[in-house]
């Protein structure tokens, strides 16, 4: 066996096999596989066609078979093309990747999807979520609120299509954040918005009004305190320790700025967002910093891109890693399970360890153990994505 079978573990606070040598010598593995292979994401399907193709290679039986078909990222061809797969006797698909693209998988009977997206609300019954959902991401923001004595946090979630995922995620953790705020995207309406949640006109003003009761007093100091308020935006504290933004790209970085323009510096308050792939405009944003989010292992992530790029020439997205764990969480499933009662295997409860982490398995659902990553600019640092405590407290963080 290659190196695929070393991180396919049961965890405890250390790692044990758990894999059988071989899988059924009277079958190949049928693993279907769903991804737009035309079209304008084609070159999304590609990537995760190569990062297939790695996995099946790592894990080195030649009973493994992998048939694609095309979903053009419509749910019309989708569907006819996962009809297709389950008269040729397949029984677990990976895919598709897009929430649109499921609508209609609920017809194809007698068949898993394991589908790349991350969103968990309104999936047909067989269909389970395998991206890194709302849910693994805010419990593992509360571990790190709780180990840091955060009790008071504002979280706020714009007004798109993933707030009721977010907020359906909140519920389910028992957050106990202060406050939720949903905001529009709109960066006028933004900014106007943060200035009332965050009280800032008030705050403003209790600066001018500290101003104006210095000036007429005969406080003999009163010149230097004068001039030392000059230098600040307001006076007035914050309620909240924490700010949790639940966005990405440019609108995660308009929302922290409009925080920044209120008076709210991340050196004061913690910024805490989701996970962000480990974008490293973050890291260019020194404004922004220091700035916390949950994310998969970072270390597998590199390693994975460079085996990539050195084996394909160019690099993968984070799909690809998702990918490329689907097709060994199924081979380590297809060990232990005959696939004869599809209903009952996802239920049970079950770990497994990928490139990308470790997997819960429970009640048809896939969460993942995320670790929790720090963004601060330090000279010196080659690179500074920081992990927190990460010898020490990984199995606190891990929900």
């Amino acid at each position: 066996m290659k190196s695929l079978l070393k991180f396919f573990l049961l965890i405890s606070f250390c790692f044990f096999s758990i894999f059988p040598s071989s899988i059924s010598a009277e079958e190949n593995l049928k693993i279907g596989l769903l991804i737009p292979m035309t079209g304008k994401n084609q070159k999304l399907g590609d990537l995760i066609i190569k990062a297939v193709r790695l996995a099946v290679n790592d894990i080195d039986n030649g009973k493994i078979e992998i048939i694609p078909k095309d979903t053009a990222s419509n749910p019309e061809t989708t569907l006819k093309s996962a009809n297709d797969l389950k008269e040729k006797g397949i029984k677990i698909i990976i895919g598709p990747i897009f929430f649109n693209s499921l609508r209609d998988l609920g017809k194809v009977e007698d068949v898993i999807f394991l589908s790349l997206t991350n969103k968990t609300i309104n999936l047909p019954k067989n269909v389970i979520s395998s991206g890194i959902n709302s849910t693994s991401q805010i419990n593992t923001i509360k571990k790190f609120t709780t180990l840091n004595s955060i009790n008071k946090s504002l979280f706020l979630i714009p007004k798109i299509d993933y707030e009721k995922e977010i907020k359906k995620s909140l519920k389910l953790s028992k957050f106990k954040s202060s406050k939720i705020f949903s905001y529009d995207t709109e960066p006028t309406e933004l900014t106007k918005q943060i200035e009332n949640v965050t009280n800032y006109k008030i705050r403003k003003q209790n600066l001018t009004d500290e101003i104006n009761r210095l000036e007429k007093s005969d406080d003999p100091n009163k010149e230097k305190k004068i001039k030392n308020l000059e230098k600040r935006y307001t006076i007035g504290n914050v309620k909240y320790d924490s700010f949790i933004i639940a966005d990405f790209d440019e609108s995660l970085k308009s929302v922290a700025t409009s925080l920044l323009y209120t008076d709210i510096s991340p050196k004061k308050k913690y910024f805490v967002t989701l996970n962000q792939w480990f974008d490293e405009s973050i890291i260019r944003e020194e404004s922004l910093q220091p700035i916390y989010y949950p994310s998969i292992d970072k270390e597998n992530f590199d390693k994975f891109r460079e085996r990539f790029l050195s084996k394909y020439n160019f690099l993968p997205n984070h799909l690809s890693i998702l990918s490329y764990d689907l097709i060994g969480l199924v081979y380590y499933l297809s060990t232990s399970n005959d696939f004869s009662n599809l209903n009952n295997l996802f239920k049970k409860e079950s770990i497994f360890k990928g490139k990308i982490g470790i997997f819960d398995i429970r009640n048809n659902e896939i969460n993942h153990r995320l670790n929790f990553y720090k963004v601060e600019e330090k000279k010196n640092y080659k690179d500074f994505l920081i992990f927190l405590n990460a010898k020490y407290l990984w199995s606190i963080l891990y929900f």
